[in-house]
């Protein structure tokens, strides 16, 4: 249970902190939606959100603003945005939000979540799984067990031990920001910070089971 003071704001100080981080975080996906409407990035909108960056520097470290505010000041060094840049940013917003494309392509929220790109090689026997959201497979106990089965072990949540991050296909009310979850943030951080951890799709993970393991899962056995 959360204490709250007088004006019904947390009195722990870190709780608020987050809270703020939260907010501000949907903010900048606002943004970054409301620029992607038109389908194009005048040289105004990237600098607002460079300067709308820079004024909210206590988030840089978070996906996604450690990404777009790297990509707008190297883009913005010159002062100018060319159309290979524009094209740059554009591609970014979208993994930002996890949004289809203006031209009406759709494509899953996974897709515009940070995955390895390329994608890695996926390992089962005594590697280390975490999985987030909701699974087209199955349950997160069948996927767990699924990869128990093959030699691997899952945990909870995402540390450097932790070697593959599954995302589940299906989305999930229990994802905060629409796009991604404190698991990937935190395995978004683990990465930038060097770790080994590997952000993958349910796709991806599934297409890497061994077929002889997929049938025991139709069969039951």
């Amino acid at each position: 249970m959360t204490l709250l003071d007088r004006d019904a704001q947390p009195t722990n100080r870190a709780f608020g902190a987050a809270r703020i981080n939260d907010r501000k975080i949907d903010e900048l996906i606002g943004i970054c939606r409301g620029i992607l409407a038109d389908g194009a990035l005048s040289l105004g909108e990237a600098q607002f959100m460079q300067d709308w960056l820079q004024a909210n520097k206590d988030i840089i470290n978070h996906w996604p603003a450690s990404i777009l505010f790297s990509r707008i000041e190297s883009a913005l060094a010159d002062g100018n945005l060319d159309s290979d840049e524009e094209k740059d940013l554009l591609e970014t917003l979208m993994q930002a939000t996890g949004d289809p494309p203006s031209n009406g392509q759709m494509r899953s929220n996974a897709s515009g979540l940070p995955l390895c790109d390329p994608y890695p090689d996926i390992e089962f026997s005594d590697h280390i799984f975490c999985f987030t959201g909701k699974f087209a497979t199955g349950s997160r106990n069948f996927v767990q067990d699924l990869v128990g089965s093959m030699g691997a072990t899952s945990k909870s949540g995402p540390s450097r031990k932790v070697d593959f991050l599954v995302i589940g296909s299906v989305g999930s009310a229990d994802w905060i920001h629409s796009t991604h979850g404190r698991k990937i943030e935190k395995a978004v951080m683990l990465r930038t910070a060097g770790e080994r951890i590997n952000i993958v799709s349910e796709e991806h993970w599934y297409n890497s089971i061994p077929p002889h393991e997929k049938l025991k899962t139709c069969d039951g056995t």
